[in-house]
């Protein structure tokens, strides 16, 4: 799909995908070489758990595809690259919007690239905060990411 190599254009259209419009999740930033993404949760009705706070699947779902995507796009089509497994630490409960960055750095790629090199699986751990708007950690999110190096 060509549209998703664009991080703008990906930006707006992942904006409008039911998941995440409904439950109020956006998508702020993707920087032009997908090293960083921020997205950004806001309180509503439908979002609400039972005692007036966020809904831990919406909290969930924010962070979700993020770090596959970006790996996807800095490893280009010669990986594969899968969610493999992931927690949610509830640290504390929220009203309010929070966000969450997503960043993966150069010297990060370099060693995935090198430990992948073999062609055999190999698993990269990650995690991000889910943070309110004082900067307090609200939620931990740790994932893990299939990576592979397709066969020559």
């Amino acid at each position: 799909m060509e549209w998703m190599k664009h991080p703008r254009l990906f930006r707006c259209i992942v904006n409008l995908w039911p998941p995440f419009l409904g439950a109020g999740i956006r998508v702020t930033r993707i920087s032009k070489d997908w090293r960083g993404i921020t997205v950004r949760l806001h309180m509503h009705a439908l979002n609400r758990n039972y005692v007036g706070t966020h809904f831990g699947g919406s909290l969930f779902a924010m962070t979700d595809p993020f770090y596959m995507l970006m790996l996807m796009h800095l490893l280009g089509k010669g990986y594969r690259v899968w969610d493999k497994t992931a927690t949610i630490e509830f640290v504390k409960p929220v009203r309010g919007a929070v966000s969450a960055d997503f960043e993966i750095g150069r010297d990060r790629i370099s060693e995935i690239v090198k430990r992948a090199a073999d062609g055999e699986p190999h698993f990269e751990p990650f995690s991000v905060d889910v943070k309110d708007r004082a900067g307090e950690v609200v939620a931990r999110v740790h994932k893990t990411i299939y990576v592979r190096k397709n066969p020559e």
